[in-house]
């Protein structure tokens, strides 16, 4: 069996990555679809509920059928990353940074993403061993953040999460980002159209 993806691989084609929260599994599923149609590959589906669980595995066997990718977001325990382990989930996504979950996804053989909002965040979180970081909430921090952060992290990989829709992308990605996570946007037909351009001229579709 291959080792898993990591970061590096999975956001290769893209620089959207999908977060898909609170929808039900048929929702979460058509979403998914969406998203994969405009060039998102790769979606995040939190899992801070039960129910939240069963709309990842949804997604999961969407994903399987498509040849995409699905990770589990909120993921802030070591119980959370099983239950994404034992969903099928390629990865996991957490808020902020915990050494222990960190452990624990590594051990289930899941890259993860920490979120971080200072440089101290990002130090323990590289110290720890991350490789990628998740930079939240992204609209508070603004984009002068990202190009300041990049001085003492020259190269550090970040994906903007929080407050990121069609219309700020390209400045998250321009002041630094390597990756922007967006949510709502798929659910505006306007903005669809706008993401679906900036994800194919990274492709050079």
């Amino acid at each position: 069996m291959s080792a898993p993806a990591g970061f590096d691989e999975l956001f290769a084609r893209t620089p959207v990555m999908a977060i898909l929260r609170g929808y039900d599994p048929g929702r979460t599923v058509a979403l998914c679809e969406r998203a994969w149609s405009v060039g998102i590959d790769v979606v995040e589906v939190p899992i801070q509920s039960d129910d939240a669980v069963a709309s990842l595995g949804a997604a999961v066997r969407a994903a399987e059928a498509a040849g995409r990718v699905v990770g589990a977001g909120t993921v802030t325990s070591a119980e959370r990353v099983r239950r994404a382990a034992d969903a099928g989930a390629r990865f996991t996504v957490a808020p902020g940074f915990s050494p222990e979950v960190l452990r624990a996804s590594e051990d289930a053989g899941l890259p993860h993403l920490p979120g971080v909002a200072t440089p101290t965040d990002v130090q323990h979180a590289l110290g720890a061993g991350a490789t990628w970081v998740k930079a939240f909430p992204a609209s508070v921090l603004g984009t002068g953040w990202f190009r300041a952060v990049q001085g003492p992290f020259p190269g550090l990989p970040l994906v903007a999460t929080g407050g990121i829709d069609a219309d700020n992308a390209a400045d998250y990605l321009a002041a630094g980002a390597r990756v922007v996570a967006v949510g709502s946007a798929l659910d505006d037909p306007r903005q669809l159209d706008l993401l679906a351009a900036l994800a194919s001229s990274a492709t050079g579709a």
